[in-house]
């Protein structure tokens, strides 16, 4: 257990690897792999192909549904013939009778009009809905017997009425009333009924016949050659090589084989993506619940293509996976975003036809999706993004046809409208977002710009509680914003991690020199003491920002804002009195910065922080001065774990160094 305990978190990034694996490879389908692609009505692209062995020519679909309607037209309809029917009525009549009349003249008749009724019931007579064309002959059931008749020598309930109406019309009303000429009508019903199940059976039977193959290739002859269209018996020799391919392969023998082969090709794109994100991008791969939402995320994807090219694989181009790098650079980076689509177009090359040009179009597409919005929480931004896509999607088809065909004329429309789907579906990437946010505890750029209003409670607090800080961190994040967007980092990030990044100074604001008057306490502390209190602020400041629930990402910045340096002027003071002072008792907890935004906010924040001690400042000393301040940084080392570079550093010295020259009013002296 202790063994466990100390390696969960490799342990739960093991399993994870092999759960998404294990899933994905339950979602292929089984069956072997055709080693050709089959594109009906496209030239065959593969060298000239020889049956590898003997195998049977399958019927077309098309062949098979008319052989089927042949046979079922073959089959007559069923009918029952029940005799207890017309007994019932006769029964009936009888009863009526009796009851009517002593008339001789009446009785007479009505044995005439039963005589007539026996008749029509002989023959039979069906319901009026039974006929369905002239002529049609039909089987009648009558017990054990079968006869064949035709269906229209059968009377119909309203012609059967027409008969005996036509005899009763004979007679005076007198002698046979409307009631009782209504009621001897209305007994009469149908004694020949469709027997469905009777018919449907002898129709399955019929078509149980049906031989699916109509011939045989035998080994060795030539299928299709290089460059000829995949049409007519070419595709359907394809199809049924493809057929006995799968079925040959995929068997109970080496199913085991074939699992494991499928688990070696899934696993080692998902292997892949660990290790790139354990090699460049360690935070988000000690950071289990990122890693999570990013299998998450490729798990969802691969679930849905495996739907609907289930439903129907022309739909496949309907898929928005477009939207995983959306999401991905949302909450991520790019990089991981383009890496993981390239990961789960892998995965789901397996699932779809015509592989090559469905990677084409998605792995285009969705790297022009992650490098063309920058801020998804504008509205405009995603609609042209969308736009760009789905225009992308157009173009790239029609390419591919043209190769395909020389011309457009088979250019589909249904195809364009599924990119049209394609791209409302990506619309729906914002409500996801707030979704992944709740679900894993992430931030998107939407949050950040939430928590960039300074009416925001916190910063309200803030605001009250040590106003000159709240003054430091408003100037800090002006102009730290100004150099993220000087170097491409992500400004919104930048600015809401500089709002908040000393929310600790919260906890003792008077022992901070922006939210002292005349007097400091420091003036009655020793120099440890003293440098404890200024480094216990970025304790205070994550306890805080924990317990206000803001995101990881803004946190990050209350814990590297100094990094590892040290509380330099309580640590001169120590020396003074004691040169043998240990370094480490004045230094901050660290880490150092890990990102670019962070590594800003650092610079931004120790340049505008020293800056209020500039005595007379003019352009030439600020110059010089952030250039000590950067300096002095990067000789301790802090900038090493970021991935900022020398020209970064030296474009956001130029941005701070003119901002605190714009915010003094100076200007650069020029020469005589």
């Amino acid at each position: 257990m202790s063994f466990i305990y100390r390696h969960q978190a490799r342990i739960y990034k093991i399993l994870l690897c092999l759960i998404t694996s294990g899933v994905v490879v339950y979602l292929l389908p089984r069956g072997g792999s055709f080693q050709y692609e089959i594109q009906a009505g496209k030239p065959w692209q593969y060298e000239t192909l020889l049956a590898p062995y003997d195998f049977p020519i399958q019927k077309s679909q098309d062949e098979l549904e008319s052989e089927k309607k042949v046979l079922v037209e073959s089959v007559p309809r069923y009918f029952s013939f029940e005799e207890n029917v017309a007994n019932s009525v006769l029964e009936s009549f009888d009863q009526y009778v009796l009851e009517l009349t002593s008339s001789i003249e009446v009785a007479g008749f009505l044995v005439n009009w039963r005589t007539l009724l026996e008749e029509l019931y002989s023959v039979g007579i069906t319901s009026n809905s039974q006929q369905q064309q002239s002529n049609e002959e039909i089987a009648l059931v009558n017990g054990t017997r079968q006869t064949t008749v035709v269906l229209d020598d059968l009377y119909t309930v309203d012609e059967a009425k027409q008969v005996l109406n036509n005899s009763l019309s004979v007679f005076d009303a007198v002698i046979v009333s409307d009631g009782t000429r209504q009621y001897l009508l209305s007994i009469v019903i149908p004694n020949v009924t469709y027997d469905d199940k009777l018919t449907e059976q002898f129709r399955s039977e019929a078509l149980s016949v049906i031989v699916p193959i109509r011939g045989l290739i035998t080994k060795g002859t030539r299928i299709i050659a290089k460059g000829e269209v995949v049409e007519g018996e070419k595709l359907q020799f394809l199809k049924s090589l493809q057929l006995e391919y799968e079925s040959q392969t995929w068997t109970q023998s080496n199913t085991t084989l074939i699992l494991m082969g499928y688990s070696i090709l899934v696993i080692m794109p998902v292997l892949l993506l660990f290790v790139f994100l354990w090699r460049t991008r360690p935070l988000v791969f000690d950071n289990n619940k990122r890693i999570t939402f990013l299998c998450v995320n490729i798990l969802l994807f691969v679930l849905l293509t495996k739907v609907i090219v289930d439903i129907n694989p022309q739909y496949v181009y309907a898929v928005p996976i477009c939207m995983l790098p959306l999401l991905l650079r949302t909450f991520l980076d790019t990089r991981i975003a383009i890496f993981s689509l390239m990961t789960t177009l892998f995965l789901i090359a397996f699932l779809v036809p015509n592989s090559f040009e469905f990677m084409f179009l998605h792995m285009m597409a969705g790297i022009l999706a992650s490098l063309s919005v920058n801020d998804l929480y504008r509205r405009a931004k995603l609609f042209i993004s969308v736009g760009l896509i789905v225009s992308f999607y157009t173009l790239s088809y029609l390419a591919f046809t043209l190769i395909h065909d020389g011309n457009l004329t088979q250019l589909s429309s249904d195809v364009l409208l599924l990119f049209v789907i394609n791209g409302l579906a990506i619309l729906f990437v914002q409500p996801l977002i707030y979704i992944f946010e709740k679900v894993f505890g992430l931030v998107s750029d939407a949050s950040l710009l939430e928590l960039s209003d300074t009416n925001s409670k916190t910063l309200r607090e803030l605001a009250d509680k040590a106003p000159g800080t709240f003054q430091h961190s408003l100037q800090v994040a002006n102009i730290a914003e100004a150099a993220a967007n000087a170097v491409g980092a992500n400004t919104l990030l930048t600015r809401v991690g500089a709002l908040y990044h000393d929310i600790g100074k919260m906890k003792n604001p008077v022992f901070f020199s922006e939210n002292q008057a005349s007097y400091s306490p420091y003036d009655e502390l020793e120099p440890e003491v003293s440098s404890k209190i200024i480094v216990e602020h970025v304790l205070n400041g994550i306890t805080l920002a924990r317990k206000v629930k803001l995101p990881d990402r803004v946190i990050d910045f209350i814990r590297t804002h100094h990094g590892t340096t040290t509380v330099l002027y309580f640590l001169q003071q120590a020396q003074q009195q004691n040169p043998d002072v240990n370094p480490e008792r004045f230094q901050y907890p660290g880490p150092k910065p890990f990102s670019k935004e962070t590594a800003i906010v650092m610079i931004a924040d120790g340049v505008e922080a020293a800056s209020k001690s500039l005595k007379e400042p003019t352009a030439e000393k600020i110059i010089s001065f952030v250039d000590k301040i950067v300096q002095r940084l990067m000789d301790e080392k802090q900038f090493v774990e970021a991935n900022i570079t020398l020209r970064e550093i030296e474009t956001i010295k130029k941005v701070l160094a003119e901002k605190l020259i714009s915010s003094y009013h100076l200007r650069v002296a020029y020469p005589d």
